[in-house]
């Protein structure tokens, strides 16, 4: 067994470094590389993942699972060994559905689409990406056609993302949660609005930026293994154990998008810097699923960086970088300016109450484009007539509405229900947390966040990819997936801020 198992480690390193390579090249894209550079580096991904996909689908590989999977029965379901041969056999039999062709095309569609993207975004106008979006969307749905055994089409999409998960168990989930969000945004517009004018102001960028990066060192981000730079959509990018980068977006005139963007990539950084160097180029070196990642990055920014006892260690220190804009406004009135309950267009600057019907929206318009119910070029008619009847608010244009993500351009169909996932598994985590650590508030008001991150290393980002996320979060917390304890916060949150 051991002699297998080395042979599957070592052809696992090898697909590894083809990667994290073709990440590499994606997060150039998106941070240095020229505009005009899009179709040459599409073609350099596209040979890129032609040979991951031969690697990963080639039979000397499937033969050294074959062999492995024989183990099973006698060893621990929860050890490396066990874990790495079930998900490498799981990826293995999902990889060899997929055509290399397809793989090659679908870089190459993609890499286009993006820069398509941010065209049509910095001039709002749709019908730029649209005939790249409708690119897109027939390769996922090939791609679901791949899996006939699903459920549901979408299914497919989604596993890639969150693995076990189904479109019905998300429906579910959104359709019993909905009503209690929207009852509680009700709620909070029958009460006097929060002021966060002060928000609204010229902050100078590098200021904002040099106090996001103290906030972020504070967290435990570490400089050696990573850095931070701009990018159009906040995005972070794992190139192995040691080389994780986060970037963030900044508004000279707002002042939460920088720090909130910082915090919130952060929390992705940490977890993927925290994977346990014993599972490093097994092809358990990565997040468990994007729900589980977007719980650290969502506890982050909103669990600690929106807290009270955040703000009581750092706001004099901010008070100390914008005197001129914060001097006159109190703690109390920052804390609940940041707080703002306001349904907005944006969804990454969304606040807690608002932000899962933003991803309701998105999750049902994707299976509306997979089913093939709704026709492309009205997305965004009925984007804005869909998130007008959610949140009462219309986009005043396509950049402030449709065009928004870039996650589609990227062929991200699937992702978007990881980020409301994420947001009931950051406080299910919460909850045990505090449990475990009983002064947690008191260690986040003096600013020392080591034990807190410590908890998560330990319970969450040391088992990579071992355990499926219903398994990771029943063996952190005593239970799977549930939105009660979300609920629970933002309405003792909510409740206090507004008096209601």
């Amino acid at each position: 067994m051991k002699e297998q198992l080395n042979k599957l480690k070592e052809k696992l390193a090898e697909i590894s470094n083809i990667s994290r390579s073709i990440g590499l090249l994606g997060w150039d894209q998106q941070t240095y590389m020229p505009p005009a550079a899009a179709e040459s580096r599409g073609n350099q991904m596209a040979t890129l993942g032609k040979f991951a996909q031969e690697m990963s689908i080639s039979p000397e590989l499937g033969r050294i699972i074959d062999d492995l999977k024989r183990f099973l029965p006698e060893i621990d379901p929860d050890s490396d060994e066990a874990c790495l041969i079930s998900v490498s056999s799981k990826d293995y039999d999902k990889a060899t559905r997929v055509p290399v062709d397809f793989v090659v095309e679908q870089a190459k569609i993609t890499a286009i689409a993006q820069q398509a993207w941010v065209e049509a975004r910095q001039n709002s106008n749709f019908q730029i990406f649209l005939p790249h979006l409708q690119k897109v969307v027939d390769l996922r749905r090939r791609y679901s056609s791949f899996f006939p055994e699903v459920e549901h089409p979408y299914d497919a999409l989604l596993d890639d993302f969150e693995p076990g998960m189904k479109t019905s168990e998300v429906k579910n989930i959104f359709n019993a949660m909905r009503p209690k969000q929207v009852e509680l945004i009700k709620a909070i517009s029958d009460r006097p609005q929060v002021d966060n004018s002060f928000l609204h102001q010229a902050f100078d960028e590098k200021k904002q930026w040099d106090f996001g990066v103290e906030v972020i060192t504070k967290f435990g981000y570490d400089w050696n293994r990573g850095r931070q730079d701009k990018a159009h959509h906040p995005f972070t990018s794992s190139f192995g154990l040691d080389d994780v980068r986060i970037t963030t977006r900044v508004d000279p005139n707002f002042f939460n998008t920088m720090l909130f963007g910082s915090m919130h990539e952060c929390g992705h950084a940490l977890y993927g810097l925290g994977i346990g160097r014993n599972l490093d180029y097994t092809g358990l070196d990565g997040g468990a699923s994007l729900a589980i990642h977007e719980s650290q990055s969502r506890m982050w920014e909103n669990l600690v960086g929106r807290s009270l006892p955040f703000w009581e260690y750092f706001y004099p220190r901010l008070q100390e970088v914008f005197p001129s804009q914060l001097s006159n406004i109190s703690l109390k009135h920052f804390y609940k300016g940041i707080n703002k309950v306001q349904p907005s267009f944006i969804r990454v600057e969304a606040d807690e109450a608002t932000y899962n019907l933003h991803i309701m929206l998105r999750l049902e318009l994707e299976i509306a484009m997979i089913e093939g119910t709704v026709s492309l070029k009205d997305l965004p008619a009925i984007w804005n007539n869909r998130i007008e009847e959610y949140l009462g608010v219309t986009p005043p244009n396509d950049a402030q509405g449709v065009l928004q993500d870039i996650h589609w351009s990227a062929g991200g169909l699937g992702y978007f229900s990881t980020y409301a996932l994420g947001n009931l598994i950051s406080v299910q985590l919460w909850e045990k947390i505090n449990q475990d650590i009983p002064n947690l508030t008191e260690r986040i008001r003096q600013g020392e966040f080591g034990e807190l991150l410590g908890w998560l290393m330990s319970n969450i980002h040391r088992h990579g990819r071992k355990f499926e996320p219903q398994t990771l979060v029943e063996k952190a917390t005593g239970s799977t997936i549930s939105s009660a304890p979300y609920l629970r916060y933002l309405e003792k949150k909510f409740n206090q801020i507004y008096d209601i």
